[in-house]
């Protein structure tokens, strides 16, 4: 290979590993805001249904491994919400709901700027490896006789 194609071979293989390794990080951050969105969907599912029973109703609240404890439901209009850094506030029902509602908007905003963000990053490798591709190819094509 000639020099300035080595040189073009190492640029290319460095840029697609840092690309590789920043898809590999942007596709972890969609992975953990999917997360998210499950926990907070599943919350907002709660909180719907919550609004449709009475005080002291039975209710099955899951403590998790697919385990439920039998509770009554003391007062359906107030719910406690985390607000983040481990403090959680009483709020009423349709506050808990608005509040839900946030941050799934958010989220899936982040989430859509994610993909768009993984979307470029994929494109721009699939266009680095054409072009060492190429510079493979004029190598070898220079090396035979």
């Amino acid at each position: 290979m000639a020099s300035k194609e080595e040189e073009e071979f190492r640029k290319l293989t460095v840029e697609l590993r840092y690309l590789e390794q920043t898809a590999d990080a942007i596709q972890s951050r969609i992975n953990m805001v999917n997360a998210v969105i499950a926990d907070l969907s599943y919350s907002t599912a709660t909180l719907e249904g919550l609004e449709k029973e009475k005080e002291n109703a039975d209710l099955l609240v899951p403590i998790g491994g697919n385990s439920f404890v039998k509770a009554k439901l003391a007062n359906p209009d107030k719910v406690i919400v985390g607000v983040g850094a481990g403090v959680s506030i009483e709020k009423t029902l349709p506050e808990a709901k608005e509040i839900t509602k946030k941050r799934l908007d958010d989220l899936n905003k982040t989430r859509l700027s994610l993909q768009q963000q993984f979307t470029q990053v994929a494109e721009k490798i699939n266009q680095d490896r054409e072009m060492l591709e190429a510079v493979i190819a004029k190598a070898r094509q220079e090396k035979t006789p």
